[in-house]
């Protein structure tokens, strides 16, 4: 049953987000179209609740309540990244803005994007290592506790290659390529 929920709070998620974003730039209510994009967070409150309310009736602890636990704190950890995003790209498809920014491809510039995005990956994991937690303290059956400790530890190894991904990207830096008009000109210029 929690995996249907899951499923059903992803498709709630970008339903809402949709819906959102419609009212504010489709039927120009901005204010409204906000209140709907504040209502996104409560799916997430509606699915915890379902899965202690399914834990706290007797249910054996499962890999769908891990898989929540951690889809959980990436909702947390990186909805408002994507609401952002999606927004951006609203008002700019229907609202007049101009063209959102894409992330940095070069140098330092990629790699602090890098850490940003491992830092929202932290927030999400750290999330999800105390609510696994909380639900393992809420059973109290440590027989019963195998799934929820995997959620833990697949939390902490999502967070440790995320840490290495940033790392790549601080340590190679990729530069840019060297554009046709400078080489052209370092060619005509005399030598001596």
């Amino acid at each position: 049953m929690i995996v249907y929920l899951i499923i059903a709070a992803e498709i709630a998620f970008w339903v809402v987000l949709a819906a959102g974003l419609a009212v504010r730039y489709g039927l120009r209510r901005p204010r409204v179209g906000g209140a709907l994009l504040l209502c996104v967070p409560l799916i997430d409150v509606l699915l915890l609740t379902a899965t202690v309310l399914d834990l706290r009736g007797g249910a054996e602890p499962a890999m769908s309540h891990a898989l929540a636990v951690l889809y959980l704190g990436f909702t947390v950890g990186y909805g408002h990244y994507l609401i952002h995003w999606a927004d951006g790209w609203a008002a700019h498809r229907w609202g007049g803005a101009p063209r959102p920014a894409k992330p940095p491809r070069y140098g330092w510039a990629r790699a602090r994007h890098e850490w940003r995005l491992w830092r929202m990956t932290l927030v999400g994991m750290g999330l999800s290592l105390v609510v696994a937690q909380l639900m393992l303290w809420l059973i109290d059956r440590p027989a019963a506790a195998e799934p929820l400790r995997g959620a833990q530890w697949a939390a902490v190894r999502i967070l440790g290659i995320h840490g290495i991904i940033a790392l790549s990207y601080t340590i190679w830096r990729k530069n840019p390529p060297v554009s046709a008009a400078p080489a052209a000109e370092r060619r005509e210029t005399p030598v001596g």
